[in-house]
């Protein structure tokens, strides 16, 4: 029996779908046939085949409550929603002001909830929610310390939900690790930067954002139809303890 992911007659909302992980996440799902709405903050730099793009805060109930009425006036149901917008600049928690902490837990969590409510209110049937969290929910986040509590809270959130909101929809998470994309070289200090950092990641490389669309998708499928409520780790192994690397340069000094 050959696998395939096939999404045919489905229609799927990303959000944060722009670029990055998200852009590649519509693109995997527009492959596997699925009719894909994009939305984000910001009009798309570039149009993706086969898919529409829709300017729009998740975190404005009305604009939320606009932007799934329009998916299903214009296809006529919603069958996945991929909460992937989020994010979070590096901001030491003792100098960050109430208003940033607040902001950052409102897009991290407080808004996945907000469009997985929408979704939920017009799915019918075999519905898929996935929500793209991150490894910081699973460690230590210094700099990131709201984002880190933000995404713990989402991997929470998509176990009630699963339990709540079963048999008819399907909620799942993917915790993904660091990622290859346009603002990598930027964030991480160039070739150098990244290079160091591969090399404690264990298969020794980032993700590229495809790897972690096709998690993503294969979540969103029949192929995952009995899985619901968990949290699949996208980090190629995580990384090392700390305290191997403090041995071994304590060895060579």
């Amino acid at each position: 029996m050959t696998l395939a992911i096939d999404l045919s007659g489905r229609v799927a909302l990303v959000t944060g779908g722009s670029r990055g992980i998200g852009r590649a996440i519509a693109a995997t799902l527009v492959d596997a046939g699925a009719a894909v709405v994009t939305c984000a903050r910001s009009a798309a730099s570039s149009s993706l085949a086969g898919s529409t793009h829709v300017v729009c805060d998740v975190r404005d109930p009305d604009a939320v409550a606009g932007l799934v009425a329009g998916v299903v006036e214009r296809h006529g149901r919603l069958d996945i929603l991929v909460n992937n917008a989020g994010g979070a600049p590096y901001t030491p928690a003792a100098e960050a002001s109430p208003r940033f902490h607040a902001k950052v837990i409102d897009l991290n969590l407080a808004a996945p909830l907000l469009v997985a409510q929408a979704a939920y209110a017009v799915m019918g049937e075999g519905g898929a929610i996935v929500n793209v969290s991150s490894v910081s929910a699973l460690r230590p986040s210094p700099g990131t310390a709201a984002y880190g509590a933000a995404k713990a809270g989402l991997d929470s959130l998509t176990r009630s939900l699963a339990v709540e909101w079963a048999p008819r929809v399907r909620v799942n998470a993917v915790d993904v690790g660091m990622c290859r994309t346009e603002l990598t070289d930027d964030h991480y200090g160039g070739d150098a930067g990244v290079a160091a950092i591969e090399r404690t990641i264990p298969l020794g490389r980032m993700a590229r954002p495809s790897e972690v669309a096709a998690v993503v998708a294969f979540l969103a499928s029949d192929l995952a139809s009995y899985v619901s409520g968990a949290t699949l780790e996208c980090h190629g192994g995580g990384e090392a303890p700390a305290f191997l690397a403090a041995v071994q340069n304590t060895k060579e000094q």
